[in-house]
């Protein structure tokens, strides 16, 4: 090679060694430069949008393309440490570093302390949703309340846009500081990576931990997330502050959530998605007592919509329990007047999975029942609380043609067409015990029963009893107007059949589940012909209580007027229908020297009026009704007690007059 053209080949590629060498020099040097201007650019964003010092301790390269920064800070003007984080290892676009401005990829986080603190009505996070003073809280413009709808979508909307693409968090932890309230959750580590999401955590509410996993991916750009959590120890995961709220425990192993879908129009939010809970456990004692509910799976399809004053389930959302599958509507508002709305309908299902599906425990006569055919529940409920008493109802369980009990479980429900042994129970123990049939001695068949008492108490507490299917919907729907407005359970709106089931094969106690397996059952009675409504009357008029250990009519007939129930006139059968409703309050009805008191003329004349007009006694029989009875035997010994000093007299009337249903008469 020519000498000459050598030394300009090199000396070329010399200058080009020097040209990256200069080059890398200055961009080692620029470099920092772009991380402090990126650094200054990234706080003065953050300080302009919020009202907070943004500090960071150190920043600088650690090899070509990855940053640390050190002891960052993010303190609210005048209130409590928001965040603090000891250090943040980046990846930076090597790209980025010539376009003069850092664009950082994966980060590792490591020691980061997230502190809420709510002192009265200042908090030093309240901020970040846009609520910096009290004309931003988000209010409704008709000023009927709270806009729950906004508040959700500026929470949902503010957890999306921080959603980074790839972190690494290393001893993440978070608490919540009130005066009243104390959460603390500790993370060993939190992976996020292009919208994938695991971690593992421990929460920590006052006294209860909960220690779970979970997993998760998210599209932050269109709102959705779909993601799994569950327990990793033998306790399940808990529910806090449930207990001391409602008197509530809920426990489950699984739960996954999704977001599918979210929109915010005209001031309402509305949200798709679904959930699904493994292993669910509930108790609260107006639900089922004592008893835990337990639900094997279930799951809800929802679609929810908030807005001001407004709550509302779609029709669209499907709730899934076990096997059995319903759509649900639900509406709640208060513009001027609250209005309630729900709704339930299920398509045909075979009437196992109906039965099967039943949470296990709940109802325990129901347990392990068999069946053929299909069933279907259809249920509507209205009420507008300014019109209590236009309250919609309608509740209808239909059967298929080919349904039938092919086998019973724990409980024969037919058993009560036969001589069976009834145990009484109070406050759930048990205190007598007796055969409702022939070979008891007190048992009285219904053709030994004075028509004046059959009919008396057919008046009073059931009068359609022959003619409906075991279910009075008016009744109910007066019953329902009568709680609402009390606000507890005062009435039950309770058919003949349904006391006769209560009695013969559930607890006493209020409860939802109760009531449920009541219907259930009462339905099973006289939809399927399961019992004659001769023999369902026999059985209640021998069971019912009627006054200190005094069960059944004969026994009634004896310990008031020393006779035989056959032979009972009118006004005796009319006191005994009297205090059905309230038997353990019978002295209140006499003074003391026997005689029934004054306020009892009005029960008497309506009674009777009703039971003339159907022809069931004479005019000259209600003519010659008065509020007048002897008594005999152990009744007479326990309330007639010498010289009546009562200054004033105690009115039963409205436990008496309980029950009747007078839109009926």
């Amino acid at each position: 090679m020519d000498h000459r053209l050598r030394n300009r080949l090199l000396a070329t590629f010399g200058g080009l060694i020097a040209f990256f060498l200069l080059l890398v020099v200055l961009l080692f040097a620029f470099r920092s430069k772009v991380l402090q201007y990126t650094i200054a650019k990234v706080v003065e964003k953050v300080e302009n949008k919020y009202p907070v010092d943004f500090t960071i301790g150190e920043a600088e390269f650690a090899d070509w393309n990855s940053v640390v920064l050190t002891d960052i800070a993010f303190v609210p003007h005048g209130l409590d440490t928001l965040f603090t984080t000891d250090s943040v290892y980046a990846s930076v676009s090597f790209r980025s570093i010539f376009a003069g401005r850092l664009v950082f990829k994966r980060l590792e986080v490591d020691n980061t302390y997230l502190t809420a603190v709510k002192n009265g009505d200042v908090t030093n996070f309240s901020f970040l949703f846009g609520k910096t003073d009290s004309t931003a809280q988000p209010t409704d413009t008709t000023g009927a309340g709270r806009n729950y709808g906004a508040l959700l979508n500026r929470v949902i909307e503010t957890a999306f846009e921080n959603v980074p693409d790839q972190v690494d968090f290393n001893n993440l932890n978070a608490s919540y500081l009130s005066t009243n309230r104390t959460i603390q959750v500790k993370m060993p580590y939190l992976r996020v990576n292009d919208g994938t999401i695991e971690t593992e955590v421990s929460v920590q509410t006052d006294s209860l931990t909960n220690n779970m996993r979970a997993y998760g991916t998210i599209n932050p750009k269109k709102f959705r997330f779909a993601g799994r959590l569950y327990a990793y120890d033998d306790m399940g995961i808990r529910i806090p502050y449930i207990k001391k709220k409602l008197d509530a425990a809920v426990t489950f192993d699984t739960v996954r959530f999704s977001l599918s879908s979210k929109q915010y129009r005209n001031e309402q939010l509305t949200i798709k998605g679904s959930a699904k809970v493994n292993n669910l456990t509930l108790n609260h004692p107006k639900l089922a007592g004592e008893d835990d509910i337990n639900v094997r799976e279930s799951a809800v399809d929802y679609v929810v919509t908030l807005g001001p004053s407004l709550y509302v389930i779609d029709s669209l959302t499907e709730v899934r329990v076990n096997k059995a599958r319903a759509n649900i509507y639900a509406a709640y508002q208060n513009r001027g007047s609250k209005i309630i709305d729900l709704k339930v309908k299920t398509e045909e299902m075979p009437a196992n999975d109906f039965f099967g599906s039943l949470p296990a425990g709940l109802f325990e006569n129901l347990d392990g029942i068999k069946a053929q055919g299909k069933l279907q529940y259809d249920m509507k409920f209205h009420v507008n609380m300014d019109s209590l008493k236009r309250v919609v109802f309608n509740s209808d369980l239909d059967a298929s043609p080919d349904f039938k009990i092919l086998a019973w479980g724990n409980t024969d429900i037919e058993k009560i067409n036969h001589s069976f042994v009834h145990t009484v129970y109070e406050y759930g123990k048990p205190v007598r015990t007796f055969v409702v049939g022939p070979s008891n001695p007190f048992y009285s068949p219904i053709n030994q029963i004075s028509p004046y008492l059959r009919n008396a108490i057919l008046t009073a507490e059931d009068a359609g009893f022959y003619s409906h299917n075991g279910f009075h919907e008016e009744a109910f729907r007066q019953a329902i107007a009568q709680n609402l407005e009390k606000g507890e359970f005062a009435r039950g709106g309770s058919t003949i059949s349904m006391q006769l089931v209560k009695n013969v094969f559930l607890s006493r106690k209020k409860t939802v589940a109760r009531k449920v397996e009541e219907a259930i059952i009462v339905w099973l009675i006289e939809n399927q012909n399961l019992v004659s409504k001769n023999r369902l009357f026999e059985v209640y008029l021998n069971i019912i209580e009627w006054g200190p250990n005094v069960y059944g009519a004969k026994d009634a007939s004896r310990f008031y007027f020393g006779k035989q129930p056959s032979e009972l006139n009118l006004a005796e059968a009319i006191f005994l229908t009297s205090i059905i409703p309230s038997p353990k309050r019978y002295r209140s009805s006499f003074d003391s020297y026997g005689n029934l008191r004054s306020y009892k003329g009005g029960y008497y004349r309506l009674i009777g009026g009703i039971m003339r007009r159907r022809g069931q006694i004479s005019q000259e029989e209600y003519e010659n009704l008065s509020p007048n009875v002897r008594l005999y035997g152990r009744a007479r010994d326990l309330i007639v007690t010498a010289q009546d000093t009562s200054a004033t007299e105690q009115d039963t009337t409205q436990f008496e007059l309980e029950t009747i249903d007078l839109l009926d008469f």
